[in-house]
């Protein structure tokens, strides 16, 4: 027998073991118990026990590549993929694709990298271009149109006496997908408390309950896909993952003080100004997606924005306005419901 049959082989038994595992009964976000489908829930490796005598995850690559059957093993300094003690320890990060490599990252929302949306909203598209758009407090904007997938954001914001614009930052996110949405938000809290949960999780209008004990996550499978939201702190943070279209993290924080001060919001002392911190990372992207951030991953896209200026501004609040947080109609959208969805 070649190496080659051998290979195979022992691919085909890692795998027959990973399918029994992964076909188990698993909540689909009802109560109810659904068969898994391991195609949508496959990122492309079979987890595989940790390095003997350590707790270093190992990973057998199943995409075909320059990775193809290699084991891949977690660093000693992120031995694990999903630590729960995130704001001291990075991840492992996993890539069997043309990097074939495990490396340590962050699983919080990085603000200066491709895809983030935070501040007074601030974007940095899939150019790597950094821009603002301001759009208005009480509206909401596609920032994410293609074909399979929309997004859209809801803005709250303050006007000082005086100013022509509003103040704004984004306190939820719309994710439309098939014949499903998911809307993570900020609650409306007066005074911060790092210790309290100001995390909101709704799936098609039902809000959901994102446990903080155990593996600390909630996951639904659809005739499509998968769909799993994980902490990845103990509050206030998770991570959003929808197979095959996007992961997403996502961070809930308030207006501090200083930064009141810092930037003259004159905000009322009565509310927080919870909102979001967020960075996307998309999958199987059309060449024709739209949105204040998808059109920054069109093939070619060249940023219309002043550079070199403190705050280059995005327009557009005429192309991506939408009615509503769950509309997906505007001047630029592209992604469509079937009618009896789309009119519910």
């Amino acid at each position: 027998m070649d190496r080659r049959m051998l290979c195979v082989i022992v691919a085909i038994l890692l795998l027959s073991i990973f399918s029994q595992a992964t076909f188990a009964d698993q909540p689909d976000g009802k109560g109810k118990s659904k068969q898994v489908d391991a195609v949508t829930q496959d990122p492309g490796y079979v987890v595989l026990d940790p390095l003997p005598g350590t707790v270093q995850e190992r990973a057998f690559c199943t995409t075909r590549g320059v990775c193809y059957y290699r084991t891949l093993t977690c660093p000693v300094e992120c031995p694990q993929r999903k630590p729960r003690q995130n704001k001291k320890q990075k991840g492992c990060y996993i890539d069997c694709g043309s990097k074939c490599e495990a490396t340590c990252k962050w699983r919080l929302p990085r603000c200066d990298g491709y895809g983030a949306l935070c501040y007074d909203p601030r974007f940095v598209g899939g150019d790597g271009v950094m821009f603002y758009f301001h759009g208005a407090k009480d509206t909401d904007f596609a920032i994410v149109s293609d074909d399979n997938l929309h997004i859209n954001a809801h803005l709250i914001g303050t006007r000082p006496k005086g100013r022509k614009r509003d103040f704004t930052w984004v306190q939820k996110l719309s994710v439309m997908f098939d014949a499903h949405t998911l809307v993570v938000g900020a609650k409306e809290v007066s005074h911060w408390d790092e210790k309290v949960d100001a995390l909101t999780v709704q799936w098609n209008s039902e809000t959901v309950d994102v446990p903080t004990e155990g593996d600390a996550e909630w996951s639904v499978n659809t005739a499509e896909r998968s769909v799993v939201v994980e902490r990845t702190d103990d509050l206030n943070s998770v991570r959003v993952t929808v197979s095959g279209l996007l992961q997403l993290d996502v961070k809930v924080v308030p207006i501090g003080e200083k930064e009141n001060k810092v930037h003259n919001y004159q905000l009322p002392a009565d509310d927080a100004f919870a909102h979001l911190e967020t960075q996307f990372k998309f999958f199987n992207l059309s060449k024709h997606i739209e949105g204040i951030l998808g059109k920054t991953y069109q093939p070619g896209y060249v940023s219309p924005v002043k550079r070199g200026v403190p705050m280059p501004i995005m327009g557009g609040e005429d192309k991506y306005q939408t009615k509503s947080l769950h509309s997906a109609i505007c001047n630029k959208c592209r992604f469509q419901r079937s009618s009896s969805v789309a009119s519910a």
